[in-house]
């Protein structure tokens, strides 16, 4: 056996090869283990220093160090770290060329290599195996272990071959280490490596620093900026499941002023590796990223993580969420939480074997039950890893800092454990539930458990009601979930003595997430403020102050704002100019034009009724200047025939008008001058531009039933309508 370095030592050489000058956690306890030849397993969660465990070692100890590791990127990160610190690791993968293959492998032969990296597919490979074979290799770790188990939130099918792989390199210790295993996945990933006998190194999965909040996706854009301006230049990650709304979600941040970069697998490994990079170089401040990102990324000073979407299991959410606070300061995560999220993961499943979308759907369901709980987020969360919370309070949780209301639940948790009891503890949640409630499905019947007398005796509650008590019952240990039995639940020692002698026991009511309104579908495109959805004492104020603004400028109302825009602001309440600009059917130059005293309008009353403006809740979006509103706007400048505009973007020539239209409407001067002098007399466009002038409005159907506008088309009335708008509104 080999013999570890003493304490002084170990600690010279962590100095030495790292720059730390001591030990985290039990780091030392689990690099003695490795030192001694042993197998060992690891379970640390994310920041608490899972890579120096199997660097440290491999530095020590003549010979290479092999980690088998599931992305490229994790790999390029890890090897960057380590060559900074002058430590010459290298990866094996498929991004190498055969020449740097040729070179990579001549220099573990002659021993300069202390660590290399390689993916579990190129391990697989025959020629790799035989160029390993003749390496001096002192011990295998496996990062991110969870993936060898179809339990575990990231299951990688060729890390079920690794056992078989290195088997072949000869006798080698093992080391597999992972952030998130719940009992059943640590039972999965121990049988499959075939190291029951490994010495099991577990540190506390709880995160003190971490702020755990749940919140419903209800105008979540709105949410999001809201969140971000309270934190505005600090480090974050936003994950969203797609990579449409990975983009979507970057370009919509950079629009309202905050510096992101997105990150997905479709971007060109250029730009993946130049936006990862810049995050972790303070270059941006923010990315917005698939679960691609992240894992081995070693940034201490992520300040928050948002889940847009939900997670498809509690292991990527506290992942995830670990990569937040890492240097012990603070951490916020924050998830948006919708039922409609959770449909569109099982879809995602519906290709899957039978097997694997069941397992999905039991990792969606401990989503949900998360999610929808009143517990303590961190006593849930512990709890899933099977670690217990013993402080009635976390005091750094949404559930904790605004409890939900409460209720003695004796009778139902005596109700539940009854059930299991009846049922020979043999049954899932639903099965319970159905039993309690009195649903005679096919499994009750087949079992007769209509006989039992605790059959129906809730009848009068709801099923989310037992589905809340049962999970409350879990997390405070009354019931506990078999290991080796997916789904069945069972009684703990306390749940039988709770029967013997019941006592009361607080539970809290389930968060109600069915009222949500996603707002997921709605156009990124400002959309007009609907109508009574707007504040309509000051739109009455508004209206006022628009007539005495246009008869003290000799103008009609609608020239000044039309009955959209001012719907809008009073939604929105815009203070700044900024924001007045942003409402639809203003831009910057009606601002500067008529804007002061409606701004002043709607400070005062924003100031007397308390209420949020603008600035804190308004959600801008890139403006909709299409290559084709640009393409006009340069023509119209260059003076071209509107006929040859139109037929060189093959528009009719109506469809053209809409166009310039949207272009006026959106507050851009347009000068039509050297066409409509073309195509009216000075005298007809005299008498069109005076009835718009007295027109209580601008609306082109009134325009055309007036009898004094019979001689003319529908055609001059809407390029005279334009004319007048960018004169006197614009």
């Amino acid at each position: 056996m080999i013999v570890a370095e003493d304490k002084d030592t170990l600690r010279t050489q962590l100095k030495e090869f790292f720059g730390y000058t001591s030990f985290r956690g039990n780091q030392e306890t689990v690099i003695r283990n490795i030192l001694s030849g042993r197998n060992t397993f690891v379970i640390m969660p994310t920041g608490a220093g899972k890579s120096l465990c199997y660097q440290l070692p491999a530095m020590i100890r003549d010979g290479l160090a092999i980690v088998i590791s599931p992305l490229i990127a994790l790999m390029k990160n890890q090897v960057d770290q380590l060559n900074a610190y002058g430590i010459h690791a290298r990866f094996l993968n498929s991004t190498l060329s055969k020449g740097e293959i040729t070179r990579l492998k001549k220099d573990c032969v002659t021993g300069s290599v202390k660590l290399l990296y390689v993916a579990p597919e190129s391990l697989n490979k025959e020629d790799n195996i035989s160029f390993l074979q003749k390496v001096k290799i002192n011990f295998v770790a496996i990062d991110e272990a969870h993936c060898i188990s179809e339990w575990g939130h990231d299951f990688r099918p060729e890390y079920r071959k690794i056992k078989t792989m290195i088997a072949q390199l000869g006798d080698l210790p093992v080391i597999a280490l992972t952030a998130t295993a719940t009992p059943k996945v640590q039972l999965d990933i121990q049988k499959n490596l075939q190291m029951e006998e490994a010495d099991v190194f577990i540190s506390s999965f709880n995160r003190k620093n971490l702020y755990y909040e749940v919140r419903p996706k209800k105008e979540t854009k709105k949410q999001l900026i809201r969140f971000l301006k309270e934190r505005k230049g600090k480090s974050g990650i936003i994950y969203c499941l797609s990579r449409k709304k990975v983009e979507e979600i970057a370009q919509l941040l950079n629009v309202n002023g905050f510096s992101a970069a997105p990150y997905h697998a479709g971007l060109e490994p250029d730009v993946r590796i130049k936006n990862q990079d810049d995050f972790l170089n303070e270059e941006v401040d923010i990315i917005v990223a698939t679960i691609a990102f992240g894992m081995g990324i070693d940034k201490p000073d992520v300040r928050f993580v948002v889940h847009y979407d939900v997670p498809k299991s509690l292991e990527g959410y506290y992942q995830e969420t670990g990569r937040s606070g890492r240097d012990g300061l603070e951490g916020i995560c924050l998830m948006f939480y919708s039922h409609n999220d959770l449909n569109k993961l099982e879809k995602f499943n519906k290709d899957k074997t039978v097997q694997e979308r069941e397992n999905a759907r039991v990792l969606l369901q401990e989503m949900e039950f998360y999610a929808e709980s009143p517990v303590c987020r961190r006593r849930q969360l512990l709890h899933y890893f099977g670690e217990e919370f013993t402080l009635p309070n976390c005091g750094s949780c949404d559930n904790c800092v605004h409890p939900r209301e409460r209720y003695d639940g004796m009778d139902s948790v005596k109700t539940v454990l009854e059930a299991a009891r009846q049922t020979n503890e043999r049954f899932g949640l639903n099965h319970l539930i159905n039993v309690i409630r009195g649903t005679e499905d096919e499994y009750v019947k087949s079992y007769g458990h209509f006989d039992l007398p605790v059959y129906g005796t809730g009848g009068d509650e709801e099923q989310d009601f037992w589905k809340s008590v049962v999970r409350q019952a879990l997390i405070y240990q009354y019931l506990e979930k078999d290991i080796e039995n997916i789904g069945v639940l069972k009684l703990t020692e306390k749940g039988k003595k709770f029967l013997v002698k019941p006592h009361p026991i607080e539970l809290a009511r389930d968060h109600d997430f069915t009222t949500s309104i996603e707002d997921e579908e709605v156009s990124s495109e400002r959309a007009p403020a609907q109508a009574k959805s707007y504040d309509e004492k000051l739109f009455e104020m508004l209206k006022t102050l628009r007539k005495q603004v246009a008869r003290h400028k000799n103008l009609p109302p609608y020239v000044i704002f039309q009955d959209p825009s001012l719907e809008e602001m009073a939604t929105t309440y815009p203070t700044t100019k900024e924001d007045l600009a942003a409402v639809n059917g203003v831009g910057m130059g009606k601002v500067n034009k008529f804007g002061k005293e409606f701004l002043e309008l709607i400070q005062k009353y924003t100031e007397d009724n308390d209420i949020e403006t603008a600035t804190e809740v308004v959600v801008k979006s890139s403006v909709n200047k299409s290559k084709i509103k640009i393409f006009i706007i340069q023509q119209i400048d260059r003076k071209v025939d509107l006929e040859e505009i139109a037929e060189s973007k093959s528009l009719t020539f109506e469809d053209l008008l809409t166009e310039i239209e949207n272009i006026c409407y959106s507050g851009t001067k347009l000068n039509l001058d050297y066409y409509i002098d073309e195509v009216l007399d000075e005298n007809k466009q005299n008498q069109i531009f005076d009835y718009f002038l007295n027109s209580e409005t601008d609306s082109l159907e009134e325009a055309m039933s007036d009898s004094g506008n019979s001689d003319y088309s529908e055609e001059e009335m809407r390029l005279m309508r334009i004319k007048f708008l960018s004169e006197y509104a614009n």
